[in-house]
């Protein structure tokens, strides 16, 4: 694997710190450089993190359901810091309400995320697929 950097933290108003932490351990034990911002953290600070430490990827997380809110403008906030190629991860609980899935995951893509997972999802549930599109988005870059 190349070393890879990662940027996470919960948006916005959320104060839901817990499973950020284990995201990030998990994160690093699979060879991961994280960069944790924490809670409570704004889209503009992952932006920022992300261009200092020329970061691969952003895993934002939301457990208060204002995530549609806060995600808004996300990826064109990243491509006009330069950020085109970032993937951009999403997840938690993020609308307020009961919500068939496969439409908040819709909604989500749509907003320029490239992928989006439900609440309870496990560091194991997505990491193969982070290592995986970080491979295909290196090779389609030419950085084998």
């Amino acid at each position: 694997m190349s070393s890879w950097t990662i940027v996470t933290g919960v948006i916005g108003s959320d104060t839901h710190i817990v499973g950020n932490r284990i995201i990030a351990i998990a994160l690093e034990q699979a060879g991961f450089r994280v960069v944790s911002l924490g809670a409570l953290t704004p889209a503009e600070e992952f932006i920022k993190a992300a261009v200092e430490t020329a970061a691969d990827a952003i895993l934002v997380s939301s457990l208060y359901g204002q995530g549609e809110l806060d995600c808004r403008g996300f990826r064109d906030m990243c491509i006009e810091a330069g950020l085109n190629d970032i993937l951009l991860y999403v997840g938690g609980n993020l609308v307020v309400g009961k919500h068939d899935w496969s439409s908040v995951e819709r909604q989500f893509l749509e907003m320029g995320f490239n992928r989006a997972y439900p609440p309870g999802t496990k560091p194991s549930d997505f990491i193969p697929q982070l290592v995986q599109d970080l491979e295909t988005r290196d090779k389609l870059l030419g950085r084998d």
